[in-house]
């Protein structure tokens, strides 16, 4: 605790046995023993205190945190978000409710059902658009590719066409 040497422990006890002298120093050495067990004694007493106001401490912080605990276990019982989509749930799946007509808060706005439409009645246009339509889905002929030959001077651009439109 002290940082006190060998050495000045022999210096103090020198001048002790010097200043008390050698009849009352038993005695006063008896007396600064005692001292020093009270204020280890007080010490020890403090620490233990101390040890105990801590202990306290944390006993109160784990009672409030028991206790946060507590309450938020409780929430998940009663009124909460898992209840009420279980009820949620089991009312939609009962089934005495299909046989009843829904029913309609009288607060909110609703648009009538769309009536349905007959369709019109074709036209020859209409005839002559689903031949067109019919005549690009069928099928092309298969052809053989002919590289077209190479165009002279004295061959005409118009023979170049007739041939392409031949093969």
């Amino acid at each position: 605790m002290f940082d006190i040497g060998w050495s000045e422990l022999v210096l103090i006890g020198v001048v002790a046995l010097v200043a008390i002298g050698p009849k009352e120093l038993p005695g006063v050495l008896r007396m600064v023993g005692q001292w020093m067990g009270k204020a280890r004694k007080m010490a020890a007493e403090f620490q233990g205190q101390f040890q105990e106001a801590m202990r306290e401490a944390e006993m109160a912080d784990l009672k409030k945190s028991f206790d946060e605990v507590k309450e938020a276990a409780s929430g998940f019982t009663g009124n909460n978000l898992m209840t009420s989509l279980q009820k949620d749930v089991s009312d939609a799946l009962r089934v005495d409710a299909l046989d009843k007509p829904a029913e309609t808060s009288t607060d909110t706005a609703v648009e009538p059902p769309a009536t349905p439409t007959t369709p019109e009645e074709p036209t020859p246009a209409t005839f002559v658009e689903a031949e067109a339509h019919a005549a690009v889905n069928e099928p092309l002929a298969i052809t053989r590719e002919v590289e077209p030959a190479p165009v002279t001077q004295d061959t005409a651009p118009s023979e170049a066409i007739k041939d392409a439109k031949a093969s």
